[in-house]
């Protein structure tokens, strides 16, 4: 497997570099026996998004609108301790936060265009109607008397 060092890319040529990034480490909690009381093995990943001149105006923009809920003064925030291993967590919180800002940059989709029920399905449609309406209207007890 090799290093995930340096730039951690978002979408085409466009990358997060290592001087952007903030990383912090803390002791993790859960399973792991002595090893856990002594490796700061959880990760926590800052990025700030407001500052950043990596990303285009329009995708940075964009990015603050979508991640706004998420965002602490313009700074977006990834955790990672599902790993024993401080280096696997620093890789899982760099490919989660690059992926994080890749759905954020992300275009919006093409507006719906508006289209009109075909005739023949709006009649075949009108026609069962009309059939169950017989057959549950023969099912009347009025006739039976």
């Amino acid at each position: 497997m090799e290093g995930m060092s340096g730039p951690y890319p978002v979408r085409g040529s466009v990358s997060l570099p290592e001087a952007e990034l903030m990383w912090r480490f803390s002791r993790s909690s859960g399973p792991g026996g002595q090893h856990v009381n002594t490796s700061d093995s959880q990760v926590e990943l800052r990025f700030d998004l407001a500052r950043t001149e990596a990303l285009p105006e329009v995708w940075k923009q964009r990015a603050l609108e979508r991640l706004a809920g998420r965002l602490v003064g313009g700074v977006v925030t990834v955790r990672a301790s599902e790993h024993r291993s401080q280096w696997r967590n620093r890789e899982a919180a760099a490919v989660r936060l690059a992926a994080l800002l890749a759905e954020a940059t992300a275009p919006p989709p093409r507006p719906r265009r508006p289209t009109r029920v075909p005739r023949g399905i709006n009649e075949r449609r009108l026609r069962e109607k009309k059939r169950r309406s017989e057959t549950k209207r023969g099912r009347s007890a009025r006739d039976w008397g």
